[in-house]
């Protein structure tokens, strides 16, 4: 029997009309009091994350090819996932204060200092823009998480759906619109930095950061257009209170109270390995597979790709998605595959000649973003429908995976290929095993309570 939505707050069946229901679009009518549909909200949400990720994820997959005079852009880019992982321990308490949109607001603000920073790339700028995106980007995704999750449970409320598939829809859409970040930014960065192996001039770079920071200005306009949420709806008991006791001792307890919980030691793992996997293809793959093969103006074609399969990946798992049991089916065929391209990769890639010769990037970034796009919607549907605590679930979920990348950006310059495919593939089996123990365990659970 599957578990098909969280047993905490929530029947996990529905009668034959309200199943019937569920197939009713997303896209329903507003509440009277709302000027705008949960979905609306959503579809505002993906929208602004779409412009300010298309000038984010290419900057960052550029770090390690463009500033890499003393290594800047990777440990630029280690200190962002060092400085997130030591935030997102407050977050959720930042994100209680702010509320989500709040945070989301001023999440998009360390993106764009960024960004400026690397029209001016040096120690004293991009140093002090990588601690502070730490910080913002900490608030907001845990703000992205709850803002997110609030809607589906408004909307399957109100419209009297199926939890675990309006969540399951709401993610899809959302990753769906962020993988294709990958597709739009890297195509930009591919017809600004034309076909110039060494990745263009000054001249050039400056244009694209500029570019980048117009779909910055964009994302952040969105941001602003975003309703303000009641995010206790979806919380056991009702109103979703703060406790009255001191500013720093809410922080603690945020960070701390879900590592008591046995189905977040579970899933860290995988959470980790998330993290992983998304440095592996913006340090490794980007500069030890492709850049070698079809130089730095290479990068943002093999990227696009990746993107594409992970658009396609996001909306169909996210469809698919109606519960934990899903979830389980879905997340072991994604880890399959990326399992298939670590093994291809340590014992039969070869980066002159080969069987696909210089398809072999292309095709490698295609099959690893179908595993990314499953690991995005899935994590983020598992957190809002497991438990009840979202900011605080968010926020130690988002410090596992930054933790896991900042790793893989401090040890990837001075590790050889081989070495890091042995641990990512490591990663990978521990992630899983875990995962599918964590199943078992909540499927017990449930099946006592019955």
């Amino acid at each position: 029997m599957s578990l098909a939505i969280r047993p905490e707050i929530t029947s996990s069946f529905r009668d034959d009309e309200e199943q019937a229901a569920a197939a009713v679009p997303l896209l329903a009518a507003a509440s009277p009091t709302r000027s705008r549909s949960h979905a609306g909200d959503v579809h505002i949400l993906s929208a602004a994350f779409l412009f300010v990720f298309s000038a984010y994820l290419p900057t960052q997959n550029l770090q390690s090819t463009l500033n890499d005079d003393g290594n800047l852009g990777a440990v630029s880019m280690g200190i962002v996932y060092v400085s997130f992982t030591v935030f997102a321990a407050t977050a959720a308490a930042v994100v209680r204060g702010l509320g989500s949109r709040g945070a989301l607001l001023l999440g998009t603000s360390g993106y764009a200092l960024f960004i400026l920073a690397n029209l001016h790339p040096t120690w004293y700028t991009m140093v002090p823009a990588s601690i502070y995106l730490g910080f913002a980007s900490s608030i907001m995704w845990v703000g992205q998480g709850t803002y997110l999750t609030s809607a589906a449970f408004s909307h399957a409320t109100e419209n009297k759906l199926n939890d675990g598939q309006v969540l399951g829809r709401f993610n899809g859409e959302f990753w769906g619109m962020f993988a294709s970040t990958q597709v739009i930014g890297n195509l930009i960065s591919l017809v600004v930095l034309r076909n110039d192996k060494d990745g263009g001039g000054a001249e050039e770079k400056n244009l694209l950061f500029t570019v980048f920071l117009g779909c910055m200005v964009v994302g952040i306009v969105l941001m602003f257009l975003l309703s303000r949420r009641d995010e206790s709806i979806g919380v056991e008991g009702g109103d979703h209170e703060l406790p009255e006791k001191s500013l720093l001792w809410d922080m603690s307890k945020s960070a701390v109270a879900p590592l008591a919980d046995r189905r977040m030691l579970l899933l860290a793992p995988l959470l980790a390995y998330y993290g992983l996997q998304k440095a592996f293809v913006w340090a490794v793959f980007t500069k030890s597979i492709v850049t070698p093969v079809l130089g730095v103006a290479g990068v943002g074609g093999a990227m696009a790709l990746y993107g594409t399969s992970g658009v396609i990946s996001s909306l169909v798992a996210g469809r698919l998605t109606t519960g934990l049991y899903s979830s389980t089916l879905i997340v072991s065929a994604g880890a399959v595959l990326q399992a298939g391209v670590l093994f291809w990769l340590l014992f039969f890639y070869s980066p002159v000649g080969g069987v696909l010769g210089s398809e072999a990037p292309l095709l490698v970034g295609a099959l690893w973003g179908v595993g990314d796009g499953i690991l995005n919607t899935q994590l983020s549907a598992l957190i809002g429908l497991l438990f009840k605590d979202k900011e605080a679930a968010f926020a130690l979920g988002k410090m596992w995976q930054a933790a896991a990348t900042a790793a893989v950006f401090f040890l990837s310059p001075g590790a050889t290929l081989q070495g890091m495919l042995a641990a990512v593939a490591a990663a990978l089996v521990v992630a899983l095993t875990a995962f599918l123990s964590l199943s078992l365990v909540v499927e017990r659970s449930y099946a006592l309570k019955l």
